[in-house]
């Protein structure tokens, strides 16, 4: 466990990971003395991400002023965002393992915005908030998240805006997916829509909720890291943060 005025539920090998590469990113740019050393930044930013503590709060525990805590929580974020899988190489790591299918999920990040903020309005969960997409293994573990669109953009759109159909496709992979995607195309398999069904669509719904339950857990392991249950940056971060913890969780896992 690592220790910061409060136990973090992290491995230490986790703050060795991001320590590192903080540590050759100064080392790559030349950088001079800074009041916290790299593990020092290393855990500012695990307890900023996983347990939601502010600019303020985080300032006050590590003495130093909260235009130095938003400056290194922005560089170990994109530098862990960097090593974030992209579509290609998350659809090739899916094949090699020889999955017989990923979980393609869309998710919504809140943010603090007003009713006149109508972008970033999702009338399906009713609240503000930035659309992240989501491949999963059948296990649940994440394999690729997307960047952010406004939380108005539909799951489907999405999908289609980053290029997760098309790609399923050329790699070959089915992609189960809840009914937000009806329409995407043979490569996402789609519960059936409609009352009245025959057995045996109930019964392929059954099947198919049973396959796609374990991956749609990828959406609650990510969201146990507290940043991500109301932002309050800038909405465009939301997709650059879900891939640093991506590449955190992963790090976990591993």
């Amino acid at each position: 466990m690592l220790f910061y005025r409060a136990a973090l539920p992290l491995s230490r090998r986790t703050l060795t990971f991001l320590s590192g590469l903080i540590r050759r990113h100064r080392k790559k740019i030349g950088s001079r003395w800074r009041r916290l050393n790299p593990g020092q930044q290393a855990m500012l930013t695990l307890v900023h991400l996983r347990k939601g503590e502010t600019l303020t709060e985080l300032a006050a525990g590590f003495a130093v002023g909260a235009t130095t805590v938003w400056r290194y929580l922005r560089e170990a974020i994109a530098l862990l965002a960097g090593r974030a899988p992209h579509l290609d190489q998350a659809l090739r790591a899916a094949q090699r393992a020889g999955y017989a299918f990923v979980v393609l999920d869309g998710t919504l990040i809140p943010i603090d915005r007003v009713a006149a903020d109508r972008p970033y309005y999702s009338g399906k969960h009713k609240k503000h908030g930035m659309n992240i997409q989501v491949l999963a293994a059948p296990d649940g573990t994440p394999l690729w998240t997307s960047g952010s669109l406004p939380g108005s953009v539909h799951d489907l759109k999405a999908a289609r805006i980053w290029g997760i159909v098309r790609r399923l496709k050329a790699a070959g992979l089915i992609a189960l997916a809840d009914k937000g995607y009806v329409g995407a195309g043979e490569p996402v398999r789609v519960p059936y829509k409609g009352k009245n069904k025959p057995a045996s669509q109930k019964i392929a719904n059954s099947c198919h909720a049973r396959l796609r339950g374990p991956g749609e857990r990828a959406n609650a392991q990510l969201k146990t890291w507290r940043i991500l249950r109301k932002l309050r940056c800038c909405p465009l971060l939301a997709g650059q943060l879900v891939k640093a913890i991506l590449v955190l969780q992963l790090q976990e896992a591993g």
